[in-house]
């Protein structure tokens, strides 16, 4: 038998509709957003919707009535007669047994649901290909019998294709956990991809991460260390309550920009990094001149050219024209980029003043110039090109590329770099001995850096970010990304994800035109949401879920 906890009020302004309904509850009953109440509809039909918003009201016509009734603001008055008072609920439908919209009438009882009945109401019970995505715990201000703690799994095809792609997760720095909840997602869809290896449902899954803060992503195969046994426990409970395994991701391979006693580029420290090499787990990434410098304009990305100077100057080294054809070493590079610099100079295109030269001179030179990741590899056990590493990439490797000691213009290098071979790979236009993986999924957190309404339209990322979102899902090139703020991404970056991860966000972004179909509960919910705590979309769900994850099973370095 189900809880009743109050009737539909229907009113003269405020009419059940095809889309909401109100109903009256005792003041003292604690119900939350988000919780999901049942409606007895007519041909025993049940209707179901999705709590937004609870307002108390009494029999008081007004403030200044109700001061008055106070002996004119005296706080000790005591009443002879109590207000009366009451609660009531605006529930949104979110769906019935029949598919009847009608609707519900004046005075019929509403429930609380059970699990199952939760499940239904919410569109969790027709998932076909479930990958966990967190759990949501409802009724938590009511009896402990009535509270439902229920895992919430996404259909693969709507998160990685071939149905729908894409993920973009948004929220304010640190508290928002967005990287960690990425993570969880990813290894979630390993988790399953393991599990059904060589059966006919594998999905053909692989990887490719950038760690773009400290050393947060370095050490992702390695256990977690808990600050207590009864955290651990907890951790690992919901872990397999979840369905997942128990243990760090598996198949990890990391690639540190190549560092030496003079230039130190991780902040991974050289007992670890070596130790990882010679276990074979690692290499040191470089870019030697003759197979690199056609992705030269990679570090221009971020740079507005309204004239396209920079970009004729690319196209002259790119092209080989003058000299540059002729060259085997990034020095002989810089020699010759200052040799076009000079004045008088008649080996560079006279249609390309001296200033260009100089101005692109600055900003190669900073990147460039004594840095040891433009060389050529001397170890091939120890140093590796991204581009060649990417190219034998296999079904549920992992592979993590460390960007984030590098500056703005060298991250724009190696992430542009990155993303322009796996689509080509996925294109076909490169050459290599394995078929790639069906899918393969590309995490980058703060992705403003490269497609926010900001950059470029010049810009050859954003170009490569667009192509991703726009036609990606199709070739199995699927992009995760997480930024501070999705109102600063590209529209076309944000219109064609299909699945959205909110996290705690500050009231001016909320007041963007992005959120303005949230619900304003909703956005205040939001702007103060746990660590741990994200409010999922995505097209398999009947309604924005409010779902909480666990905390991260592989190593974590502690903020010193």
């Amino acid at each position: 038998m189900s809880k009743v906890i109050g009737k539909v009020l229907a009113t003269e302004k405020n009419p059940s509709t095809m889309e909401e309904f109100y109903f009256w509850t005792k003041p003292e009953l604690i119900l939350n957003p988000f919780d999901v109440v049942k409606v007895e509809h007519i041909n025993n039909s049940i209707t179901y919707g999705v709590i937004e918003e609870i307002s108390h009201i009494t029999d008081t016509a007004n403030f200044l009535s109700d001061y008055i009734s106070n002996d004119f603001g005296e706080l000790t008055t005591n009443f002879n007669t109590n207000r009366v008072s009451m609660n009531y609920v605006k529930a949104k439908i979110i769906g019935n047994s029949q598919n009847i919209y009608i609707p519900v009438l004046n005075s019929t009882e509403v429930c609380i649901a059970n699990k199952e009945e939760v499940s239904i109401a919410l569109g969790l019970d027709t998932i076909k290909n479930p990958i966990p995505c967190g759990y949501i715990e409802m009724y938590q201000g009511a009896d402990e019998e009535d509270r439902i703690k229920l895992t919430v799994n996404i259909d693969s095809n709507f998160l990685i294709g071939p149905e729908a792609a894409h993920l973009n997760i948004s929220g304010i720095s640190g508290l928002a956990a967005k990287t960690s909840y990425a993570m969880f997602l990813l290894k979630a869809i390993q988790d399953k991809n393991l599990h059904l290896q060589d059966s006919e449902e594998d999905t053909d899954v692989a990887f490719v991460i950038f760690n773009v803060k400290g050393k947060d992503l370095l050490a992702i195969h390695e256990e977690n260390h808990f600050e207590n046994d009864n955290e651990e426990k907890e951790v690992l409970e919901l872990y397999s309550e979840l369905g997942m395994n128990t243990r760090p991701f598996k198949n990890v391979h990391y690639y540190y920009p190549y560092s030496n006693n003079d230039v130190w580029n991780t902040y991974l420290d050289s007992e670890t990094l070596n130790r990882n090499i010679e276990n074979g787990i690692a290499h040191m990434y470089k870019y030697e001149y003759c197979k690199d410098k056609d992705n030269l304009d990679l570090m221009f990305a971020s740079l507005d050219d309204p004239t396209q100077t920079m970009d004729s100057i690319l196209n002259y080294i790119i092209t080989n024209q003058g000299n540059f054809g002729k060259l085997s070493d990034w020095q002989e590079f810089i020699n010759e980029v200052a040799s076009c610099s000079q004045s008088g100079n008649k080996n560079s295109d006279r249609e390309i003043t001296v200033q260009s030269w100089r101005k692109f001179a600055r900003i190669i030179k900073k990147s460039i110039y004594q840095n040891k990741i433009f060389s050529d590899i001397q170890n091939s056990k120890k140093e590796i090109r991204i581009n060649d590493a990417l190219k034998q990439i296999k079904k549920n490797e992992v592979h993590v590329i460390d960007i984030s000691k590098l500056n703005d213009d060298m991250q724009s290098f190696v992430f542009g770099d990155a993303v322009r071979t796996i689509y080509d790979l996925k294109l076909g236009q490169e050459i290599t001995d394995n078929e790639p993986p069906s899918k393969i999924i590309i995490f980058i957190d703060e992705l403003n850096k490269y497609a926010s309404s900001d950059v470029p339209k010049s810009s050859p990322i954003l170009r490569q970010v667009l192509d991703i979102a726009e036609r990606g899902r199709s070739l199995g090139v699927i992009l995760f990304a997480a930024e501070q703020f999705k109102s600063a991404i590209h529209p076309r970056v944000t219109g064609n994800c299909s699945t959205f991860a909110y996290g705690r966000t500050n009231s001016i972004e909320l007041a963007k035109n992005d959120y303005k179909f949230i619900p304003s509960i909703y956005k205040s919910i939001m702007a103060r949401l746990k660590q741990g705590e994200y409010i999922i979309q995505n097209p398999v769900f009947n309604s924005l879920l409010n779902v909480k994850f666990p905390k991260p099973i592989y190593k974590q370095f502690k903020s010193k």
